[in-house]
């Protein structure tokens, strides 16, 4: 079976050590969480949890069915193969070395990031899109000089009607 990245949207009761549960359960059974991203929903006593797994469908599968098994999860969806909407973004520190000024404004400008903090020393962008957007906006600063980056962790959001 193929081993790809699947995307799981958790629902949550918004309590204490909920998320530490969750880590050590699959951290116990040797599961990795790839990216996590969590917050309140539109009521603050339920939260969502995104996170990402590499698997084939049978180990999906079994973290899911781990996953529905501890107290506080109230619904566990793999939103791999439905219809949603995914987004990440990023933090980018470069150093505006002053024979990189022009390249780096250029790439600005032509992908429409979004200028955060500029100095005379270095500039923090904004970028977002999903993984593959994300990991090509990487490559194309690389050269550049990156000097750090943050990253939030994918985020979805099925699509319906």
């Amino acid at each position: 079976m193929e081993k790809k990245e699947h995307i799981i949207s958790i629902l949550v009761y918004n309590k204490p050590d909920v998320l530490a549960r969750i880590a050590g359960t699959l951290g116990g059974k040797g599961y990795n969480i790839e990216s996590l991203c969590v917050n309140t929903t539109t009521q603050y006593e339920i939260s969502k949890i995104v996170m990402t797994s590499i698997g084939n469908q049978t180990t999906i599968s079994r973290i899911e069915s781990q996953l529905q098994r501890l107290v506080d999860v109230i619904s566990v969806d793999d939103l791999t193969n439905v219809e949603s909407v995914h987004r990440e973004m990023i933090l980018v520190r470069l150093n505006l070395a002053e024979d990189k000024k022009e390249q780096i404004k250029k790439a600005v400008d032509v992908n429409h990031w979004k200028v955060i903090v500029s100095n005379d020393n270095y500039v923090i962008l904004e970028i977002t899109g999903d993984k593959a957007q994300i990991d090509l906006a990487l490559a194309r600063l690389e050269p550049l000089g990156i000097v750090d980056i943050t990253r939030t962790g994918l985020v979805a959001l099925e699509l319906k009607s």
